[in-house]
């Protein structure tokens, strides 16, 4: 019965927040914070009203350390679950380190100024966590986080090696605006529009960003669809910690209209990352088009259809080659009719949950920073099926991926 606070109120904090209340056998005491608390408020009373826990709010800017540990000072939580924007990870890791706290994410950190996706920066600071007796465990979300733990269950269960790993990501769901995110407008925007990397024979390859593409039919009658091929950050530590991965690529699926908005949007440097004058002020073109956007988590009422996310995985088991595909469907309308939730925000928040549960149950509980697939992946995969998230195996797949 531990005390645990949750930083940020957008559509994930808002899930994260309900299915911890729904386990409050382990999640004792539950704090929402961000910049804007009526926001957590908001969230808090919805809380309350399905599930009849009370969790408290707070404000906090988490660009600053300084009133991060005034927080934690004030509140003395064990843990953080962090799911504020991807820039705060390390000022969030920094007020953990000073306070005594633990830490997850969602997401790795990347430079406000740059779309590296990288996770060179989080690592660093694997010894100063290790030597505080600290626990980080990066990217608890979907993918990264369950793509982690649906390649970690399928290396550990069915092949004495992988040598090729598909992640693919398709979200079947139609919102009906001509454009709009599924998550965060800048960071989405960030990750589509970085330069595609894949692994090959031992180093990433690069390419022009959605160069490449093939099509893909999902199973359990979600559909057909065009994926393309992308940078995602779990390519980076599943590469490092799965070194007999000869290839390793990410796919995402896209419609015709939001690439067609995207390629016009990026020709006329809306979705550049580069202050700009406007009127004598400072303008980043892509965080002025956000606040155009639709709010990803208010698209739930309109949001129809599934996602369909998984990883086919292929190898060797005593010498025979074999593959399996790991992967969970979920529909968007369930995700709203259960939490007021579009399936994006469901599909992160719900592991990221989990991922404190793990901690806070010591099943994964170690000092030091972790990426998921370093940890056991058996008792997150049945909690997977326990808390909205069911998943399937099939053997041999057949599909003929690029």
């Amino acid at each position: 019965m531990k005390k645990v606070l949750i930083i940020g109120a957008g559509g994930v904090g808002q899930v994260v927040a309900h299915k911890c209340a729904q386990v409050s056998e382990v999640f004792g005491e539950i704090v929402l914070a961000s910049r804007t608390e009526s926001k957590c408020k908001f969230i808090a009373d919805q809380v309350y009203q399905q599930s009849g826990v009370r969790i408290k709010t707070a404000q906090v800017d988490a660009d600053s350390v300084d009133e991060l540990v005034r927080l934690f000072d004030q509140l003395r939580p064990f843990m953080v679950i962090n799911v504020a924007l991807p820039y705060q990870d390390l000022t969030i890791m920094d007020a953990c380190l000073e306070m005594g706290v633990h830490y997850l994410d969602t997401a790795n950190y990347e430079p406000l100024d740059s779309a590296k996706f990288e996770y060179k920066w989080q690592w660093a600071y694997q010894e100063k966590f290790k030597q505080a007796g600290l626990m980080a465990l990066l990217g608890s979300g979907f993918d990264p986080g369950a793509t982690n733990m649906f390649t970690a269950y399928a290396a550990k269960h069915y092949f004495d090696e992988i040598h090729k790993l598909d992640i693919i990501d398709v979200n079947g769901g139609d919102h009906g605006y001509p454009f709009a995110t599924n998550f965060n407008p800048e960071i989405n925007i960030r990750e589509v529009t970085a330069e595609c990397r894949h692994w090959q024979d031992g180093e990433f390859v690069k390419s022009a960003a959605m160069s490449t593409k093939q099509r893909f039919t999902c199973p359990d009658e979600v559909g057909s669809y065009n994926i393309y091929r992308m940078y995602h950050e779990e390519l980076e530590s599943l590469t490092k910690h799965y070194p007999s991965l000869k290839k390793a690529q990410f796919w995402m699926s896209f419609g015709d209209s939001y690439l067609k908005h995207l390629e016009v949007l990026g020709n006329v440097g809306m979705t550049g990352i580069e202050p700009v004058d406007f009127n004598g002020s400072k303008i980043v073109p892509l965080q002025f088009l956000k606040t155009l956007l639709p709010d990803p988590s208010k698209l739930g009422p309109r949001t129809k259809g599934k996602t369909c996310i998984g990883c086919v995985v292929e190898g060797v088991k005593n010498g025979e080659k074999r593959s399996v595909y790991v992967y969970n469907v979920k529909d968007h309308q369930d995700c709203f009719n259960e939490l007021q939730s579009q399936a994006i925000s469901y599909t992160t928040g719900v592991p990221a949950m989990i991922g404190a549960k793990m901690m806070l149950e010591g099943s994964w509980m170690q000092a030091g920073v972790w990426n998921m697939e370093q940890l056991d992946p058996d008792p997150f995969m049945q909690d997977m099926n326990k808390y909205g998230l069911p998943w399937k195996l099939v053997e041999e797949p057949g599909f003929d991926l690029l």
